[in-house]
């Protein structure tokens, strides 16, 4: 009997839905439909936020809250404003940007800055004052500004990308990118 079961859980574990049929078995709880969509779907969603969230463990952290997530707002999806997918994008996206804003985030990079420094001045005459000063210029400007700046320059992320992330229009993200590189000009010209 037992291997049985075992067999037949095995058939489970293989089988695919079709992302109506997966929506409704998460909708009802289904434990077998959340292991599918973690089996399937976690790998690309981890990608998404390691590319905000560059540590590996902090990284695995807000997936995990991202599944979390997931499973108690399950109700909240509709189909009819698109794909489970870019559903649960959206959710790993703000997830991995919440996590960079926070402050205790920014403490712990902070604190990695500082200690990176010593280890370089320790092994050289020369700090790397541009990477020094840019951040702390940076971290100067309006949080608004800030945002986009770190997103954009430090992460790479294209003004497009941005807008989407933040749910914010593309001519607003121009805008204060603009405005940033204006104040962050005023700044270092000081």
């Amino acid at each position: 009997m037992r291997h049985h079961l075992t067999y037949q859980y095995s058939l489970e574990a293989v089988k695919k839905y079709s992302e109506a049929e997966l929506v409704l078995l998460l909708k009802q709880r289904d434990q077998t439909a959340y292991s599918y969509l973690y089996d399937n779907y976690s790998g690309a969603l981890l990608s998404v936020i390691h590319n905000i969230v560059a540590e590996v463990e902090l990284a695995n952290d807000v997936l995990q809250e991202v599944f979390i997530k997931i499973w108690r707002q399950i109700e909240s999806y509709d189909d009819t404003k698109g794909r489970l997918f870019t559903w649960m994008l959206n959710i790993s996206r703000n997830a991995s940007i919440d996590t960079v804003r926070s402050k205790g985030y920014q403490n712990s990079q902070q604190n990695q800055e500082l200690t990176e420094v010593k280890q370089e001045a320790a092994g050289s005459t020369q700090l790397p004052i541009d990477q020094i000063g840019l951040r702390k210029v940076v971290h100067q400007l309006k949080e608004e500004y800030r945002v986009l700046v770190e997103l954009a320059y430090f992460q790479g992320y294209t003004q497009d990308e941005i807008a989407n992330m933040l749910g914010i229009p593309l001519g607003t993200v121009k805008t204060r990118l603009r405005n940033a590189l204006i104040q962050l000009r005023t700044v270092i010209k000081e």
